[in-house]
C-alpha cells in the first residue's frame, strides 16, 4: 500500500463575520478536500499534548506517527539537523529569525517577523556579517532559508525560556525578550546584532527599494538534538519528505526519511504547489510513504492576511490535493491523509492547541462517515477523535 500524507500548514481557522460567519476552510473553494470527506473517514485530533508549545515542531512530530512527550527537545535541533549543522550533546540550538524592529517612544516593536519575507540571498549576505562580527568558538551563525536562520552555542546554556516573534507582532520587545539562565548572553548578542545590521549594504538596498529592512534578530525555539526513532522499524515503510521549511526537513532526515527539494519551494504563497506534489508521486514510485508539507496558509496567518490565507487553501487543494488524488490512482492500493497541523487563526495571527480536522482517503467513492465537506464544523458532527500521534496508526489500519 501506497500512504501519503498532505498537511496545509496552519489552514484550521475560526469563524468570522467578514466571511459570513465561515472560517477560512468552509469559505475557501475546496472541491477536491470536500470530495476526500465526503467519501473518507473525517474527525478531529488533537496534534498539540497538554504541556507543549502548539508549534509546527510538536504538531509535525505528532502527524509523523510520534508522541511529542516522548521526542521533542525543541524546534531549532530539528532544523540545525536539516542544515547540515551537528550539535554535541551539550551544544544548545536556536532559530534565528531576522526581523524588523521599530523604535517608538523608549521602546522598540517587533514590525515584521520575517523581515518583509528578506529573500534567501539577502538573509545569507546578512549571516555571512554576523558570523564574521559576532561569530566565535562558542557562538556560530548559519544561514538558513528566508529569514529563518540557525544559532549554535557551543556547550551552552538551555534554561532560559522564550518567545517566538511571530506571537508578538505589533507589541514592544521588552516583555517578551529572554529570561532565565543564560538569557542575558542572548539578550547581548541581540543587541549588538541591531547595531551590525543598521547600515549594512542589504538593509539600505532594501530602504531604498520601499522594503523593510532586516535590522534585528530573535533568537527562540532552543534544544538540545532530540532521539527519534527510525521511520522503518516503527511503521516499516520507506519515504519521503517534500518541504520548504528546515523544521519539516529536520524531522525527516532524523526519522530516517529522504528529503527531496523542489525547485520554486519558498514557504510562502507564490511557492511551487504544483512541484511538490509530482515530487511525492515521483517518490511513492520507489518508496512506501510520501509527505507533503506546504507553509503558506500558515505564514498568511501570521502576517494577518485573510485573503492569502484563503488563496493558500485554494491553491494547496487544487494543485497539491487534486494532483495527488488524480496520480496516487495508478498505485490502486493506497491511503490519503489530509489536514492541517494546529490551527492558525488569522486574528490571532499566532498558533493554538485546538484539535485540527483531519481526513482519511482510501480511494472510491464509497460513503463516509457524514461529512459533507472538509471543514472544522463538519469534522467535530462526525464525533470521531484522536491524538495527533494515533492518526498514523490508524491510516496503516
Amino acid at each position: 500500500m501506497k500512504v501519503i500524507i498532505l498537511l496545509g500548514d496552519g489552514m484550521s481557522d475560526e469563524l468570522y463575520s467578514e466571511l459570513g460567519n465561515k472560517s477560512p476552510l468552509q469559505a475557501a473553494l475546496t472541491t477536491n478536500m470536500d470530495f476526500m470527506a465526503r467519501h473518507g473517514q473525517v474527525g478531529l485530533a488533537y496534534t498539540v499534548p497538554d504541556g507543549l508549545p502548539p508549534g509546527s515542531d510538536v504538531a509535525n512530530l505528532s502527524v509523523f506517527g510520534y508522541d511529542p512527550r516522548n521526542c521533542y527537545t525543541g524546534r531549532s535541533p530539528l532544523e540545525a539537523v536539516s542544515m547540515g549543522v551537528l550539535l554535541g550533546p551539550d551544544d544548545v540550538a536556536f532559530r534565528m529569525n531576522l526581523v524588523t524592529l521599530k523604535p517608538h517612544g523608549s521602546s522598540i516593536y517587533m514590525q515584521d517577523f520575517s523581515a518583509g519575507h528578506i529573500s534567501s540571498a539577502e538573509g545569507h549576505d546578512l549571516l555571512e556579517t554576523l558570523q564574521k562580527e559576532l561569530g566565535s568558538s562558542e557562538f556560530e551563525f548559519h544561514p538558513g532559508v528566508g529569514y529563518r536562520h540557525l544559532m549554535v552555542w557551543r556547550g551552552g546554556k538551555d534554561g532560559m525560556t522564550g518567545t517566538p516573534p511571530h506571537d508578538i507582532t505589533g507589541k514592544s520587545i521588552r516583555e517578551y525578550l529572554p529570561r532565565g539562565d543564560g538569557a542575558d548572553t542572548l539578550n547581548n548578542i541581540m543587541n549588538h546584532a541591531q547595531m551590525v545590521l543598521h547600515d549594512h549594504p542589504v538593509n539600505i538596498r532594501r530602504k531604498e527599494e520601499g522594503n523593510l529592512p532586516a535590522n534585528g534578530v530573535w533568537l527562540w525555539g532552543h534544544g538540545k538534538t532530540p532521539k527519534i526513532a527510525p521511520f522503518r522499524e516503527k511503521f516499516g515503510m520507506t519515504g519521503a519528505v517534500i518541504s520548504a521549511v528546515d523544521l519539516i526537513k529536520g524531522i525527516g532526515i532524523c526519522a530516517g526519511l529522504d528529503v527531496i527539494s523542489v525547485e520554486g519551494a519558498t514557504g510562502y504563497i507564490d511557492t511551487n504547489y504544483l512541484g511538490k506534489a509530482q515530487a511525492a508521486l515521483a517518490a511513492l514510485e520507489t518508496h512506501d510513504f510520501a509527505y507533503v508539507h506546504v507553509e503558506a496558509p500558515d505564514e498568511a496567518s501570521h502576517a494577518g492576511r485573510m485573503d492569502h490565507k484563503i488563496q493558500a487553501i485554494e491553491d494547496f487543494d487544487r494543485q497539491v490535493v487534486g494532483t495527488v488524488l488524480e496520480g496516487v490512482k495508478k498505485f490502486g492500493d493506497y491511503a490519503v491523509l489530509c489536514l492541517p497541523d494546529h490551527p492558525t487563526p488569522v486574528k490571532l495571527m499566532t498558533h493554538t492547541s485546538d484539535p485540527v480536522p483531519f481526513v482519511i482517503y482510501r480511494g472510491g467513492e464509497g460513503e463516509g462517515n457524514g461529512a459533507s465537506s472538509f471543514d472544522e464544523a463538519q469534522a467535530k458532527s462526525t464525533g470521531l477523535l484522536f491524538k495527533g500521534h494515533d492518526l498514523m496508526r490508524e491510516l496503516l489500519s
